[in-house]
């Protein structure tokens, strides 16, 4: 591969999910708000990045799916955004962002686990033992989540936990499964299709909310943070990430989880929203130090191939 082609690809996937991490403080204060319910937002999301892809795509050459294909862009777009992004917004309304930021970063280890089936990459001793001290990290987590917390805040409820788990497991499949589909076509073809899937199946689900949401009683800040989320989380990242899946390894993208946690934690710590103490410290070290081990056991492993330039 070319090396223009790579730093394309890191720029892309850093991008992507610097985007990702301040999504997380927004997502937080709209499900707050009770002005839009998670599946309110995921659908107005999803809506807006159809068209807006579907818009696009009249202005570049057509470019034909084939019924095979279309079939694995369905299975993708559930993978891959619904069930993704709507077990992310439910899990919001019950985690901190402080708390989101410390379990996203276990994505690059569902992704091994996938890309290990699907690609055939190996595990390794010490990838197995990286799983089981980033894990442990999320179980302590989970077992020290409380309603309240000492100073007034709203901490994480295991069912949030558990739905963030679910959020990366998803996610993790995503990119661990259907690389090969993904760099047969344009980007904008890709995603026309799996937001325009995603819009089917949600939309029907919601009908009803859709046609009651105060959009005229909003605040310009939540008008604004919904643009954020449709302009940016949505339209913007999701067009940047098929372009780093495409020159990088599944693996590779997912260490880009880094970027989403670290901004969140940051974020939410300077706005107020979330008190860093010490169970949370640790946690974060285990799920860290767990992460960092796969990646080692993955990049000494002579059996790894360079991706194909597409």
């Amino acid at each position: 591969m070319k090396k223009s082609s790579q730093i394309l690809g890191h720029l892309c996937a850093f991008l992507a999910y610097t985007i990702f991490g301040f999504n997380i403080i927004v997502c937080k204060e709209l499900t707050n708000s009770n002005l839009v319910s998670p599946l309110g937002l995921f659908c107005f999301r999803s809506a807006g990045a159809t068209l807006l892809f579907w818009m696009i795509s009249l202005f570049l050459p057509k470019e034909k799916v084939t019924r095979r294909d279309m079939g694995g862009i369905f299975l993708a777009s559930m993978l891959g955004f619904f069930l993704t992004q709507l077990s992310y917004l439910v899990s919001s309304k019950y985690t901190t962002p402080l708390d989101t930021s410390i379990i996203t970063p276990t994505t690059p280890i569902f992704t091994m686990l996938f890309a290990a089936v699907a690609l055939k990459e190996p595990i390794t001793l010490k990838k197995a033992g990286g799983v089981a001290i980033s894990f442990a990290g999320v179980i302590m987590l989970a077992l020290n989540t409380i309603g309240i917390g000492n100073n007034g805040i709203s901490e994480s409820k295991p069912i949030g936990i558990l739905l963030m788990i679910a959020n990366c497991l998803f996610f993790a499949s995503y990119l661990g499964i259907f690389r090969p589909l993904i760099t047969r076509y344009h980007v904008v073809t890709f995603m026309k299709w799996i937001f325009l899937f995603s819009t089917l199946v949600a939309v029907p689900l919601d009908l009803k909310e859709l046609t009651h949401i105060p959009f005229a009683s909003m605040s310009n800040k939540y008008l604004l943070e919904l643009g954020y989320i449709v302009l940016f989380a949505t339209f913007i990242a999701y067009f940047l990430l098929p372009i780093g899946q495409k020159h990088l390894r599944p693996t590779v993208v997912s260490l880009y989880t880094y970027v989403q946690p670290l901004i969140g934690m940051v974020t939410s710590i300077y706005l107020g929203m979330d008190t860093l103490g010490w169970q949370k410290i640790v946690a974060a070290i285990l799920v860290f130090t767990g992460v960092i081990l796969v990646n080692k056991s993955r990049a000494a492993s002579s059996t790894e191939k360079p991706a194909k330039e597409s």
